[in-house]
């Protein structure tokens, strides 16, 4: 079963979000999935959030790509270790198209229930984004 499950989420990386094809969302995704970890929401985002979620980040960034680096998977869940690039295009969380190249990179998990995204969670380096788009200061370190 897991291999399967590793499949679903190789799927969602590679339709959704690197072809864009919204609509695979239906039948890789229960309708009732819950997402965890998603830049400017608290606690957890249902499909319709998600679904802005992702509106908002491929008009920001039109050309992003994500490559699975590593996929651990068992029973029901299933892990990827991941690193996208992509061009900042779109204004994003305030910050005006800037067209730099960005890169960062984040993990995955996922929960799959007959064949489905039951749960998900993130965790990204959502500050290295920020800093490249210079939404947000570089940080430097103090000698000590």
């Amino acid at each position: 079963m897991s291999s399967a499950n590793a499949d679903v989420l190789h799927r969602w990386f590679e339709e959704l979000w690197n072809q864009g094809n919204i609509e695979i969302m239906e039948r890789l995704a229960s309708p009732d999935a819950i997402g965890h970890g998603q830049i400017e929401q608290d606690g957890q985002i249902n499909m319709e959030q998600f679904r802005a979620l992702f509106l908002s980040l491929r008009k920001a960034f039109p050309d992003i790509r994500f490559t699975i680096e590593q996929t651990v998977a068992d029973a029901e869940m299933v892990v990827a270790r991941w690193r996208a690039v992509a061009t900042h295009q779109g204004a994003f969380l305030g910050a005006a198209p800037t067209n730099r190249r960005v890169e960062f990179t984040g993990m995955s998990m996922m929960k799959i229930v007959d064949g489905k995204i039951a749960r998900g969670w993130d965790n990204w380096d959502q500050l290295a984004l920020l800093t490249q788009i210079g939404a947000a200061p570089k940080a430097t370190f103090l000698a000590a």
